[in-house]
């Protein structure tokens, strides 16, 4: 039986909810929402740490049950921002994960890193951490004893289950043959826990706590399939971006102040005690705290593998928190590649119309944070080596679906 406790999680590309403005006024409460991920961090410690007090914003910080749930709300206004798969505005907007033109707009970039694949305690002893090598053969077996393996991600189009698809891809898996389902992050351990599934990709702390509950092990995390990847984002309303720009950008800058904050290595004991309450993502603050640190037991007596500089990391003196259009422009060539696109979106117009870019920059500059100039050129992904340039996706393409 699968554990999914919230009918909000039943249709993640449901075509409910249309973009609306926001319904409230300059001055009144700001509404951000967040789902329980060891990643929400920079909205949580800009409220604990009273820096949107300080920037004289009132701002309250929710807790949301899917990532289908905090689209539906961004898009009726409900909400006025979110932290958000980096990849969803692209998602909804291309009608793969919600209503084709709905806008979600892109305001800044959360975290690099930090999320991982877990394969279910069933597989120990079989393949070991990053061999995917050996992992295409005993998901073979698997699917030859048992016609199906299921794996699980947390939206349609959306950063986790890109990374798992990819990796299922340079594991040489046929994801035709592989069930692949939506699960909200913090019920993935429950449901593997009575079989629902035979891996899953998700951040942390829910790879960490498979690990520690003896549920499941690290295969790979995500920085090992992308170095520095973007993965959570402030997302915001249309109406919101429009007509409180002002009180948008005194947003940015609290958690800009949080993401530098949680940078000092000495500050994340701190952190991983408040994010681990009950009112925020639930689960035990010394796995939170491990793998903030970049000590990640993996589990399955693989023992321990230390990152030193691709840990989850949330300013990396400004590189992290740029919106990069050629990051969108890598999402929705995905979309093509792993066919939830039959053709070709407008690549560059849409990341125009949903990454306030401009934005940021004025944001940066009046915090005298660098601005990267690496935007549209041409990058490299860890576990494959494939190029990308974001000025020829047609051409990335033709090789990648060889």
């Amino acid at each position: 039986m699968l554990l999914v406790f919230t009918a909000a999680t039943v249709n993640e590309s449901s075509n409910s909810a249309a973009t609306t403005t926001s319904p409230r006024e300059k001055g009144d409460v700001i509404k951000l929402g967040f789902i329980p991920l060891t990643d929400c961090a920079p909205i949580v410690m800009a409220k604990e740490l009273g820096l949107f007090t300080k920037y004289g914003l009132n701002v309250e910080v929710t807790k949301e049950a899917s990532w289908a749930n905090v689209r539906d709300k961004i898009l009726t206004g409900e909400l006025d921002g979110a932290h958000c798969l980096f990849s969803m505005p692209f998602s909804v907007y291309t009608g793969v994960g919600g209503k084709a033109g709905s806008e979600m707009k892109i305001a800044m970039v959360l975290n690099n890193n930090g999320q991982a694949i877990t394969l279910s305690k069933d597989f120990c002893g079989k393949v070991g951490f990053k061999q995917t090598n050996k992992v295409a053969g005993v998901v073979a077996a698997k699917q030859k004893a048992e016609k199906e393996v299921t794996f699980a991600m947390t939206f349609p189009g959306g950063t986790h289950d890109i990374w798992l698809r990819y990796w299922l891809a340079a594991a040489g898996i046929n994801q035709k043959t592989s069930k692949i389902i939506t699960i909200p992050p913090p019920q993935m351990v429950a449901n593997m826990k009575v079989g629902n599934m035979d891996g899953y990709c998700v951040g942390e702390p829910w790879g960490g706590v498979a690990v520690k509950q003896n549920v499941g092990f690290t295969e790979i995390s995500t920085q090992d399939i992308w170095k520095h990847h973007p993965e959570k984002a402030l997302v915001v309303n249309k109406g919101f971006s429009e007509g409180r720009r002002e009180e948008l950008k005194l947003v940015m800058k609290a958690v800009l102040e949080a993401c530098k904050w949680l940078d000092n290595r000495a500050n994340r004991k701190k952190a991983a005690a408040i994010i681990g309450k009950q009112q925020y993502v639930n689960a035990p603050a010394d796995v939170i705290e491990a793998r903030l640190m970049g000590d990640y037991n993996l589990g399955c007596d693989q023992g321990t593998q230390i990152y030193t500089d691709d840990y989850m990391l949330f300013h990396r003196g400004g590189d992290t928190n740029l919106p990069r259009k050629s990051h969108a422009i890598w999402f929705m060539a995905q979309y093509m590649r792993f066919d939830y696109l039959q053709s070709a979106p407008d690549y560059k117009a849409i990341a125009d119309k949903l990454i306030m870019q401009d934005l940021y920059i004025e944001v940066a500059k009046s915090m005298n944070i660098k601005i990267p100039a690496d935007d549209m050129k041409p990058f490299t992904l860890t576990i494959d080596k494939a190029v990308f340039d974001p000025n020829s996706p047609g051409d990335y393409l033709k090789l990648a679906k060889k």
